[in-house]
């Protein structure tokens, strides 16, 4: 105890020009503007190694030995200029319970580090302000809101924080929160930026669907789209850009709605904005998924038109519009230019391609494009490897089909669909290779299959063929005693 308060003693001798004395009462032994002017300075002039023993050693001496919200607020304030120590200092007060903080104490740490653009620390800290005021959980990124423009001019901050707000809601799925926010900031004359109104767009359309996400876009760009296409104008504080519109028409394309993509294209040249790369690309899926490939193609020609260089989306939206309708030798000349070009292809490019010879029987190719995304380490979708083993059993290849899925089993966790199971399965049998069916039949009920009368139908032709009229006499009750159940 004596070589304590000896340190205490030396550390408040330094601090202060005239020494303090310590009262043995509750009460402080100094005011709350001596107690900022400490720890303001050990903050400041200690390494950052004695920085927390000492001010752990100043708190001690005061009531609660806590901060209040209002003191940490005053500390943080005077070191502003240096936002990670402001964090730093929060942390430490946070982890060690040493402030009784406060969404204002908290406000005033969100603030500073907004105007330091320190963006994920920010978002960070108001992540943490909504979870620890479980009082108020639902309505607490309001309330949050309402602390930060409490201490908006104190601490000298940015209209920037309050998108790290929304953003924040955005991020955590607030999505009533995120609205319920913007329409009090909206109210107040504050204005959001046009990427945080994008993310609070993307978000309502993909959880509340595309029309939902089109008109929270007419309410905040002010902008609509009549049935005739004619663009109808108020008055516009914010402007989009290219990237509002394209999380439109994703809404839109992901609903198959083509017309309305094509109204929200049409709206690029009203709205000022110029397509980029993904807006081409997107309307250029629209025509590839309806088999519209001829304007597929003028999109395409557009984009070079316009300077775009073709990239790795673009070519394979193009490829697997033409292996979809059948053209799988047009698919193959845009992927040559592909190489040529010296634009990489993916894993979906082979998918493409290797799904395109399948749906025209021409499964050797198919296997030979397999072989070669297996040597550039591709993993290819469960989808394809079913496409391949039900190309397969259509040409009758039996063994090389039930080969093949051994094989992708193990080396891609490929999963089987429950078609090609019973392919597989009837396939075997009619070969009279039983003990194989058996083996697939047994893995296809793992798998939460049951067997229809199609299967128990190849079993029991299968025994048949093998005179094995004992299994087929028992399947054939099995069967019966099922459908009667």
């Amino acid at each position: 105890m004596a070589f304590l308060t000896n340190v205490r003693k030396s550390l408040f001798r330094s601090l202060f020009p005239k020494p303090l004395s310590f009262s043995s009462s509750s009460a402080p032994p100094f005011s709350d503007a001596d107690l900022v002017s400490a720890a303001v300075s050990i903050l400041k002039h200690h390494r950052s190694k004695s920085r927390w023993s000492h001010l752990r050693s100043l708190l001690s001496t005061i009531k609660d030995k806590r901060l209040t919200p209002s003191q940490f607020s005053q500390i943080a304030l005077q070191i502003r200029n240096n936002a990670h120590l402001v964090l730093r200092f929060f942390n430490f007060t946070v982890h060690h319970s040493l402030s009784s903080h406060s969404l204002s104490s908290y406000s005033t740490v969100i603030h500073i580090l907004s105007r330091s653009r320190l963006k994920s620390h920010a978002l960070n800290v108001i992540k943490s302000a909504m979870c620890a005021f479980p009082d108020a959980q639902q309505e607490s990124p309001v309330a949050i809101l309402d602390a930060l423009i409490k201490t908006y001019r104190a601490c000298d901050s940015a209209p920037f924080v309050f998108d790290l707000l929304v953003q924040a809601c955005i991020e955590s799925k607030k999505i009533d929160r995120a609205l319920e926010i913007y329409a009090i900031l909206k109210s107040r004359n504050v204005i959001l930026r046009t990427s945080t109104c994008n993310s609070l767009i993307e978000l309502v359309s993909k959880s509340r669907g595309c029309f939902a996400g089109y008109d929270l876009y007419r309410e905040i760009f002010g902008t609509d789209i009549d049935n005739e296409g004619r663009n109808c104008s108020h008055d516009k504080r914010v402007s989009p850009n290219a990237n509002t519109l394209n999380v439109v028409m994703v809404g839109f394309y992901r609903e198959g709605l083509v017309d309305k993509v094509e109204g929200v294209w049409e709206e690029f040249v009203r709205a000022g904005c110029v397509p980029n790369m993904y807006s081409f690309s997107v309307l250029m899926a629209t025509y590839c998924d309806e088999r519209r490939m001829e304007d597929a193609m003028r999109v395409w020609d557009e984009m070079g038109d316009k300077g775009f260089n073709h990239d790795a989306v673009a070519y394979n939206t193009v490829i697997g519009g033409f292996c979809r309708v059948g053209e799988v030798e047009r698919a193959e000349e845009i992927y040559r230019e592909m190489v040529m070009k010296g634009v990489e292809a993916t894993c979906a490019t082979y998918e493409h391609l290797i799904k395109g010879y399948c749906e025209i029987a021409d499964t050797d190719n198919g296997l030979i494009l397999y072989k070669d995304m297996c040597r550039k380490n591709f993993c290819p979708n469960h989808s394809t490897v079913n496409v391949i083993i039900r190309s397969l059993c259509e040409k009758n290849e039996i063994s090389a089909a039930s080969e093949f899925w051994s094989m992708a089993a193990q080396k891609h966790e490929a999963v089987l669909e429950k078609e090609n199971y019973e392919n597989l399965i009837k396939g075997l049998c009619g070969e009279g290779m039983m003990d194989e069916a058996l083996k697939l039949q047994a893995e296809m009920v793992v798998k939460g299959f049951e067997p229809n009368s199609e299967i128990y139908g190849a079993f029991i032709d299968g025994y048949v063929i093998q005179g094995n009229e004992t299994m087929a006499s028992e399947l054939r009750k099995e069967m019966l005693y099922r459908e009667m159940s």
